[in-house]
């Protein structure tokens, strides 16, 4: 209940927690939404490359050969989601992990493991995605979550372990260990729970960042196809690509890569005010 309190100080963080549970439940439920599918032409002549409107109900608008822009945007979110949150949930528990072993047992664990954290984190990400990526022919969203879950458990691990290094000095720690508590029991009954914030932060906050990353990787033309698997990505990459700009071939408008656009814009924004909004309201320290 303290915790609902506190968060509810917190318009923002509310907002975007609605905001963020409201486009991810979209995308999950787009081929219920719009079982026509993401590449369903409407053959009337007047629909192609139309803008905005609520005629037809191509409310933002359509491509130049018909297909709705909504449609395609609620598809790609659909594919986008499952690649940010189950990567985003699979480095969060891998980083869990690590970072526990690292924080509660030091010495050679603990350098070994960030050392192999600075290794990784050393090279820029963009540089280190395309040169996995190129060598995965077809890639699927399984791929792309895979290789995202991998690179990002060690931005939490590092959150984790930092987090419970501090709490391991706290007096309520050295209590347990004094009374003969198992290293199991350290772990899940004193420590874990106290860096619940942490650990929920460090979740939304790679919701953000492996979105932004995979629409990147996916704007340079590597990642997951937009002719098989429709990403918010891919689907920016292809409205930009056909002459978007000073150079516009296909008389494209500007709404068909305004919607993807929007909505990832969208997910970067709440999933970051999210996450200091449940940072805020579960750390311990607020508690107090």
């Amino acid at each position: 209940m303290r915790t609902a309190r506190r968060l509810a100080r917190q318009p923002a963080a509310v907002a975007a927690l609605v905001l963020l549970a409201v486009v991810f439940a979209a995308g999950a439920l787009a081929p219920e939404l719009a079982p026509q599918g993401w590449n369903a032409i409407d053959l009337a002549p007047q629909w192609a490359n139309h803008g905005p409107t609520l005629s037809g109900w191509h409310v933002l608008g359509t491509d130049n050969i018909g297909r709705d822009v909504l449609v395609r945007t609620l598809y790609g979110l659909h594919n986008t989601v499952l690649v940010v949150f189950i990567g985003a949930a699979l480095a969060t528990l891998v980083g869990v992990v690590l970072g526990s072993i690292a924080a509660f047992y030091g010495g050679w664990l603990d350098a070994g493991l960030m050392r192999a954290g600075d290794l990784v984190t050393a090279f820029p990400a963009m540089v280190l995605m395309l040169a996995v990526f190129a060598f995965i022919p077809n890639v699927t969203p399984f791929d792309a979550t895979l290789v995202f879950a991998a690179y990002m458990a060690m931005f939490a691990a590092r959150m984790v372990r930092a987090r419970l290094v501090a709490l391991s000095a706290e007096e309520f720690v050295q209590a347990a260990r004094a009374l003969g508590a198992s290293d199991v029991t350290i772990l899940g009954r004193h420590l874990l729970p106290n860096a619940t914030g942490t650990v929920l932060a460090a979740g939304t906050a790679l919701i953000g960042q492996i979105a932004l990353l995979e629409a990147t990787v996916e704007f340079i033309g590597f990642g997951v196809s937009s002719q098989v698997h429709p990403t918010l990505g891919n689907l920016i990459a292809d409205a930009t690509s056909s002459g978007i700009g000073s150079y516009n071939s296909l008389g494209l408008g500007w709404w068909v890569w305004a919607g993807p656009a929007i909505v990832l814009v969208l997910i970067l924004v709440c999933a970051n005010l999210a996450g200091d909004g449940l940072d805020a309201a579960l750390s311990s320290r607020a508690a107090r």
